[in-house]
């Protein structure tokens, strides 16, 4: 995995997976319950999965053991199989954000490396726009962030791979 951005307010990470491209954006928007770890939770119960919608003006929330529902973060585009934009309703202080314009986007970039492998870009834009004490979102790129989840995107695609 590999990482660079010479901006802070920029978090950029990509990757590449042994699957054709239409099948990883596939596993990730499909099987995004399996990229997101459970222990990543706002809810005050177990998460007992997480739904992505892969539409433009759906929605990503956990479930919760209880059937509460969390909704972090909103598709701002989707454009299958190339590209996915969400953003990043959460603020600084790991809460819930509810103005738009004091969120962050993430786009999931999948472009395609030949017949079966497809290069993973992801970026992590705008952070500053969460207001005072944005800089803690610099943990994101840490190896319990971003990278974490794409990992467990690998192994997914991994997954899929073997079973096909």
């Amino acid at each position: 995995m590999s990482t660079t951005s010479q901006d802070p307010t920029v978090l950029h990470f990509d990757i590449l997976v042994d699957v054709p491209l239409e099948r990883a954006f596939r596993v990730f928007t499909e099987r995004f319950d399996e990229v997101k770890p459970r222990e990543h939770n706002l809810l005050a119960v177990p998460i007992e999965r997480t739904v992505l919608e892969p539409e433009a003006g759906g929605t990503v929330y956990d479930l919760g053991s209880d059937g509460s529902r969390c909704t972090w973060a909103r598709v701002l585009a989707c454009e299958p199989p190339d590209r996915l934009v969400l953003s990043w309703d959460i603020s600084p202080r790991w809460q819930l954000e509810s103005d738009p314009g004091r969120t962050s986007e993430v786009e999931i970039r999948f472009l395609a490396e030949g017949a079966g492998r497809t290069r993973v870009v992801l970026e992590h834009r705008h952070l500053d726009r969460h207001g005072e004490g944005w800089e803690s979102f610099a943990g994101l790129g840490s190896g319990s962030g971003w990278p974490l989840y794409l990992d467990r995107f690998r192994a997914a695609t991994e997954r899929d791979a073997a079973g096909s």
